[in-house]
């Protein structure tokens, strides 16, 4: 059993072997459906009724959908469609999202979706990708999707076979190559003559998962594995059939004993579009996947014809690595640390299992946290039945909620304190006490407690026992809870349940003056070499672990009582009878020991946990840990809120690629950004501090000078802007520059969450009217309601036209459109007018846009509606819970 000693002489004996670092490889692209569209009234200040019922007052949201749906649909020659489970009415603005999937031949449509927006018996606005054409009279073999994009990328890769500069792209397209397309000469040099070109069934499977994993493996020696010895592999894999689904859904397979995998893939056959160079589409049949591996978890759709082919693939997990470094496109002084310096991301150090820290070894230390320890016996609140306890109030030694990072919580605290800030200001100097937030509507038992029955540290047989003995609640005195669990991960690996958490310390003597501390030092230093640097992190491992905790459960209930709730797709263990699948809290890893210098998030969906991995960054002496970088693990949590809200919390392939899947990084960084933004305006760089360069991870602070971020909508046809982190960054800025816009009408709030009340659910909805939700008072509060919004309205792929509708709609259903041309004029400023246009977009980007500096017509009379700005402090424009929502 090896030590500390030897595991990081490991892992710089691979920093030496390895001298760059490396970027975790994900695949995704799919096809760009020409006959996709998103209508809604986004060009008009009133709100268009697109359809509606003669008797709208009464008439049921489904039925409605209904009735919409079979007026668009030919429910002949074999097509038909459901409605989605997970379709839901929002709580914060009454409208009813409806999600239906086609069915063709009785075969779903994997991406023939409608999205119905829904209100007062009328459809606001809808999304359509169904198939428009006939059923197919047999199984034809498509065309080659893989082949016919990574074409398309090659050809945008050429000029640097000459040499020819194209503004530092070099690096992240290589990288988008040798993700997606390095593989394919493997692919194609499969045997096949042992097979009929046959209509394909479920079972034969397995053959077409490892065609895909033969793409997908994530080294060369898995790769080389696979191909040869292709077919020992597929002797070696079983299938079994899944019980419980639903008479409309495709048969439902599992596959184990796939290489490269995390237990069991899921499996059916189902169609996809193919789109033809003719502008037309045909439907293919294939096998669809869900397959995780240690970096990666895959939604693939591969031929079911043989040969295998790829059609589309969607990877869950979303990264926020360092840029790709080109000095083609960096000015000296933005240089990053030399590439020797770093470890590589991806390296694993699997022999690490009983590292110590302060005298106690790490291995099954989070059975006692849970289990054994006296808190958890003594001072635990158990119930015997449903009603929610008391349980104790937490307190922790933290970097507030508002800061960014250990850097900025300091500078802020000592002016507010009067005092200057310096370097010589001791790293924890900026922490505070914070308590629990207490939200009984976000989180009404509170942070560390959840139902036995559905605590995963708990064996099924015990949860027989607790519940014959009437047991329901648990209470935790560590970093476990109903919406998050908080730990270490120093092994880099898939299993996290005993991991090492941090214990609280219990002050009180009963559970009414009860209260539990999570205080632990933070104090790092300069070290002598990358060994004591490692084993320092290590050492300050509770204080990371807490900050984790009580960033993430603040991120939980902010976005709940903006709309991310139960029925909305959101991560609980426990969902309090509100709607939605439960067992899903997000699980955190902190320090996690598969990389360096990164931070990633897997979203699968509704009923499966989200899994959000924190690296050190190894760009400073002392190493900055990502779990202290508030605005890394916020841009982290909103991809997996982004993504459930769009398309449907069932849905997680939505934002896979090109414009839809840089949104998914821009929703992070606006956020993140939103987040720690004071009153007084400043620039901000993102990841500035983990990554130690001031201008942050990204090409361009967020700025509203075009001298220090000149970003358009034209931007995203340089060559570096192929990847979603560049994509991203385009429309987070568009985001910011139109935020500003709001607070100059709005005014600005320093505190984004509403006000707490003791209100429980049903007495919230009854108090509310459904039609006039409550809007937020200050321009900043008012667009993180309307990004939010705008996601749930948004469709399936949404380009950036759909995303921006999107938010005008949800402007309009919210204050009835009062800031129509404001929010028009603020995307004009970045580009994206009515006229904008693009031409060509490949899966990774690319195309022809032309920015676009129209507004609506409206927005251009003398007659154009302009509401007056909102007074900051009548007393008649506040609601019961004070000024900050307005009716």
């Amino acid at each position: 059993m090896r030590g500390l000693t030897t595991v990081t002489l490991a892992l710089l004996g691979l920093a030496a072997a390895i001298p760059e670092p490396q970027r975790r490889k994900s695949l995704s692209f799919g096809p760009v459906l020409p006959h996709a569209h998103f209508d809604s009234s986004a060009h008009q200040p009133v709100p268009a009724v697109l359809f509606s019922t003669q008797d709208r007052v009464r008439v049921d949201p489904y039925e409605v959908a209904k009735t919409f749906l079979d007026s668009i649909v030919d429910l002949d020659d074999g097509v038909s469609y459901v409605i989605r489970s997970d379709s839901y009415t929002d709580r914060v603005t009454g409208v009813t999202h409806v999600y239906a999937r086609q069915i063709v031949q009785g075969v779903q449509v994997a991406d023939g979706n409608v999205n119905l927006n829904i209100k007062g018996g009328v459809v606001l606005s809808y999304g359509n990708s169904f198939y428009p054409g006939p059923a197919p009279s047999s199984h034809t073999r498509g065309a080659h999707p893989h082949a016919e994009y990574c074409a398309q990328l090659d050809s945008a890769r050429s000029p640097w076979s000459s040499q020819k500069p194209l503004d530092g792209a070099h690096p992240e397209l290589e990288h988008i190559h040798s993700s997606n397309c390095a593989a394919l000469p493997n692919i194609h040099s499969l045997p096949t003559s042992s097979f009929d070109d046959h209509v394909p069934s479920p079972q034969d499977a397995p053959r077409a998962l490892l065609t895909f994993l033969l793409a997908a493996a994530p080294s060369p020696a898995l790769a080389q594995d696979i191909h040869s010895r292709f077919d020992d592999h597929l002797a070696s894999m079983t299938m079994a059939h899944m019980s419980g689904f639903l008479p409309h859904e495709a048969e439902q397979l599992t596959i184990t004993g796939a290489p490269g995998t995390i237990g069991e893939v899921k499996t059916s056959v189902v169609w996809v579009q193919v789109p033809s160079e003719d502008g037309t589409v045909h439907l293919e049949l294939v096998h669809r996947f869900e397959v995780e591996m240690e970096h990666n978890w895959y939604e693939a759709t591969v031929s079911a014809s043989i040969p295998h082919r790829i059609v589309s693939v969607v990877d869950w997990a979303s990264d926020s690595p360092m840029p790709l470094y080109s000095p083609e496109s960096h000015s000296e002084d933005a240089q990053l640390p030399p590439l020797s310096s770093f470890i590589p991301a991806g390296s694993n150090a699997p022999s690490c299992s009983t590292k110590k820290v302060g005298g106690r070894f790490r291995k099954g230390k989070a059975v006692a946290d849970l289990r054994k320890s006296k808190a958890a016996k003594e001072g635990a609140t158990w119930s015997t039945g449903p009603a929610i306890p008391d349980f104790p109030k937490a307190y922790y030694n933290v970097f507030p909620w508002g800061t960014n990072d250990p850097v900025e919580a300091a500078e802020r605290k000592a002016l507010s304190e009067g005092d200057a800030p310096t370097d010589s200001l001791p790293p924890s100097y900026g922490r505070v006490q914070s308590s629990e937030l207490g939200d009984k509507l976000a989180s009404p038992a509170g942070w560390h407690a959840l139902p036995w029955g559905v605590d995963p540290s708990i064996s099924e047989e015990e949860k027989a026992t607790l519940n014959a003995r009437g047991e329901f609640w648990r209470t935790t005195n560590t970093t476990w809870g109903n919406n998050v669990f908080a730990h270490e991960n120093w092994e880099g690996r898939n299993a996290w349940i005993y991991n090492r958490r941090p214990e609280g310390t219990s002050v009180g003597d009963d559970v009414s003056t009860l209260a539990v501390h999570y205080n632990y030092p933070y104090s790092p230093s300069q070290k002598g070499n990358s060994e004591e640097n490692l084993a320092d992190a290590y050492a300050h491992i509770d204080a990371t672990v807490a900050q984790l905790f009580y960033t993430s459960n603040l991120f939980h209930d902010l976005t709940y009582r903006y709309g991310f709730t139960e029925e909305a797709g959101n991560f609980q263990q426990y969902n309090f009878g509100r709607g939605g699948e439960e067992s899903d809290a997000v699980i955190t890893n902190a320090q996690d020991g598969s990389g360096f210098n990164n931070a990633n998030f897997m979203t699968p969906p509704d009923g499966q946990n989200g899994k959000c991995r924190m690296y050190l960054w190894n760009t400073a002496n002392p190493y900055r840990d990502g779990d202290m970088e508030a605005g890394i693990v916020i841009h982290e949590l909103t991809h997996g809120l982004s993504t459930r809200l769009t398309g449907g919390p069932k849905n997680s392939g939505c934002l896979g690629w090109g414009e839809a899947g840089g949104m998914g990084e821009g929703w992070g960084d606006f956020l993140a950004t939103t987040i720690r933004s004071t009153s007084t305006y400043e620039d901000y760089a993102m990841g500035a501090w983990a990554a130690n360069r001031p201008g942050g991870i990204r090409n361009y602070p967020y700025s509203l000078d075009k001298s220090v971020n000149p970003s358009t909508y034209k931007t995203l046809d340089k060559p570096g802007y192929w990847g979603v982190h560049a994509i991203g960054e385009v429309w987070a800025q568009m985001l910011w520059v139109l935020e500003q816009r709001l607070i100059a009408k709005h005014g600005f709030t320093d505190n984004l969450f509403p006000p707490p009340h003791d209100a429980n659910f049903a007495e919230y909805a009854a108090f509310y009217r459904a039609d006039k939700p409550f809007v937020p008072k200050h321009g900043n509060s008012l667009l993180v309601q309307l990004v939010l919004n705008g996601m749930k309205l948004q469709p399936c792929s949404p380009s950036f036209f759909d995303a921006r509708d999107a938010i005008v709609q949800a402007d309009q259903v919210l204050t009835g459109g009062e800031n129509f041309c404001d929010i028009w004029a603020g995307f004009v400023e970045s580009g994206l007018g009515i006229d904008a246009t693009v031409k060509g977009r490949t899966p990774w980007g690319g195309g022809v846009r032309e920015d676009g500096y129209k507004v609506p017509a409206a927005c251009q009379s003398d007659d154009a509606p302009s509401p007056e700005p909102i007074p900051d402090d009548p007393e008649d424009d506040c609601g019961p819970f004070g000024c900050w929502w307005r009716l």
